[in-house]
């Protein structure tokens, strides 16, 4: 939910206008709009090579997911394995958009330790998937868009270890 939505229902639930404090929230909401859209369009625009080197990257540290009987060792698990991680990108686009992290959790991370556990996917190696995700989307951004983009990783991160 966004701040702005945030905002109008906690007033709404207290009969109550929107504070000044809640109004300058939203204003810097606002006002970070079009880094937001940026950042959500780069990633967009660039799914592909972040997933491509993402999962480059974690084959590498584990080459055993790729070996014979490993999570990723036939085409159908491998492109599962992609499209996970197509997945994980697009819920920080959310995230970034919103301004909040709570689409990240409602959409995302509720039941997905339960999900990968009982579907005899490494937790670990998802979470070193994300963290190869996130490194090769920061490379493409600026300083101050990598800044903005990092925390919706890290809360993945932290949710999944």
């Amino acid at each position: 939910m966004s701040i702005i939505s945030q905002v109008i229902l906690k007033a709404d639930d207290e009969l109550r206008y929107p504070s000044s404090g809640e109004l300058q929230g939203i204003e810097s909401f606002l006002t970070t709009g079009a880094q937001r859209i940026r950042i959500a369009e780069t990633l967009a625009d660039n799914e592909k090579k972040i997933v491509d080197q993402a999962s480059k990257e974690l084959f590498r540290q584990h080459p055993e997911y790729r070996s014979a009987g490993g999570n990723a060792s036939g085409t159908r698990e491998y492109n599962q394995c992609l499209r996970d991680y197509s997945w994980y990108l697009r819920l920080v686009t959310y995230g970034i958009l919103a301004g909040d992290k709570e689409p990240i959790e409602k959409i995302g991370l509720v039941g997905v330790k339960e999900m990968y556990n009982s579907l005899d996917v490494p937790v670990p190696g998802m979470v070193d998937a994300i963290v190869a995700l996130k490194e090769a989307a920061i490379a493409l951004l600026s300083t101050s868009d990598a800044q903005e983009t990092a925390p919706y990783f890290d809360y993945m991160i932290q949710s999944l270890s």
